[in-house]
């Protein structure tokens, strides 16, 4: 409840309109939540995101007694519920918000609700949605012309993305995570409030899904992608070869054997520009890759080198710079005898790697990302990372981890 104050006051600097008590938030606290930031900020509209599926006007007088302004309730609830949260609200002078998240039909079911007499309509894409690349905006285009209702639009959404909803339709932006993980919360939130009340500044040009991947990867660490995927894809043993190095790439793959470096070199001339060649090499004595190849991926535009196993010319490959991970380096190499293949299924450091895998590295190591869900891993790494700058800037003002996340009260009771 402390860091959802400090927050609040840190984004009402930033000239923010309403306050949105959140459903995790009120799960955790209850409705002393909302009255905590009535209290603290009066002349604040106060959002209550109850989520109501049922018992409609119970919720919506528990949500307006405890002083909030707008009670969200789902639209996926009965309308008989809806219809009650209506009268509650009008009885106890709050507005209603319906939240179209995960709505089998949101354009119709808004049209419903608003004959209905709902307040307001929330066109939300949920946390898991917006992983997945989908956004509120085209919904927004879709819904303001068949309704009378306000539209509120929510989910993801940035400076960009909030301009657009503006321009779409929507009467109401709603921002989450954009600004409250940012590590300056007030200036996030002028950003914000900059790009609504400027709705047709030009717009930057959207990056195509691979250039918007790879762009999301070199932003983040190999820890927050880790973080991401539930501690998984974290190659074993392998090291970086250079300080200071980062990769990201689509793997081509190499299954060699005993320092055997045919296939490895025939792999430069497969890959494609910006790709990351990944090598098995079943020993960590003979070195299947050295400071010529290095030199030849660097003139083909590769991204970088994975070689379960050892490398050589270590001085040639930190001179040349391209990223070069291994398990160590050696002085002796093998012979081109041509065993192996080049783009099969192959196993790197304790994971599994297909071609067009996106593997990343860093200084802390390299992590696979399956393709089919790299752009899904990417914004949900880059969310881990807004909460650890939000973090750091709580820590850094005096706070301990143990103390800001608060793990006693939250540990499992005995």
């Amino acid at each position: 409840m402390d860091r959802a104050v400090q927050i609040a006051k840190e984004a009402v600097k930033g000239d923010i309109d309403w306050i949105e008590i959140g459903t995790p938030l009120i799960k955790s606290e209850g409705m002393d939540a909302i009255r905590t930031l009535r209290k603290k900020f009066p002349a604040h509209t106060i959002v209550a995101d109850m989520k109501i599926a049922d018992t409609g006007s119970l919720e919506v007088e528990m949500a307006a007694k405890a002083g909030a302004d707008i009670v969200m309730v789902m639209a996926t609830a009965d309308d008989s519920t809806i219809k009650d949260a209506l009268l509650a609200a009008r009885k106890y002078g709050v507005r209603l918000m319906a939240d179209l998240i995960s709505t089998p039909k949101p354009v119709q079911r808004a049209v419903e609700l608003d004959r209905i007499g709902v307040d307001i309509i929330n066109i939300h894409m949920g946390i898991d949605q917006q992983m997945t690349g989908k956004t509120p905006v085209d919904l927004v285009f879709e819904i303001a012309s068949k309704i009378r209702a306000d539209i509120a639009v929510a989910g993801g959404l940035d400076e960009q993305t909030a301009a657009l909803s503006v321009e779409a339709g929507a009467d109401i932006v709603i921002v989450g995570g954009n600004i409250i993980r940012s590590d300056n919360v007030t200036e996030a939130s002028k950003k914000i409030r900059h790009s609504v009340d400027n709705p047709q500044l030009d717009q930057a040009q959207k990056l195509d899904m691979d250039e918007e991947i790879r762009k999301l990867f070199m932003e983040i660490s190999t820890p927050n992608i880790s973080d991401a995927m539930h501690r998984q894809g974290a190659m074993k043993n392998i090291k970086p070869m250079l300080n200071d190095t980062k990769m990201v790439g689509p793997a081509i793959t190499v299954q060699t054997f005993e320092g055997d470096w045919a296939k490895t070199v025939e792999a430069i001339d497969e890959a494609k520009e910006g790709n990351v060649i990944v090598i098995y090499n079943g020993s960590s004595d003979i070195a299947p890759w050295g400071g010529l190849a290095t030199q030849s991926s660097l003139n083909r535009g590769i991204a970088g080198v994975v070689v379960d196993g050892a490398v050589r010319d270590i001085e040639e490959i930190r001179k040349i710079g391209l990223p070069v991970f291994a398990t160590s380096n050696v002085p002796n190499a093998g012979d081109p005898k041509g065993f192996g293949e080049v783009n099969a299924l192959i196993n790197c450091g304790g994971q599994k790697v297909k071609p067009g895998d996106y593997i990343i590295g860093d200084d802390n190591g390299v992590v696979v990302v399956p393709a089919e869900r790299a752009y899904e891993i990417a914004r949900r790494a880059k969310e881990v990372q807004k909460t650890e700058e939000r973090l750091f800037d709580e820590i850094r003002r005096g706070g301990t981890l143990s103390e800001i996340l608060k793990l006693k009260k939250w540990e499992k009771q005995k």
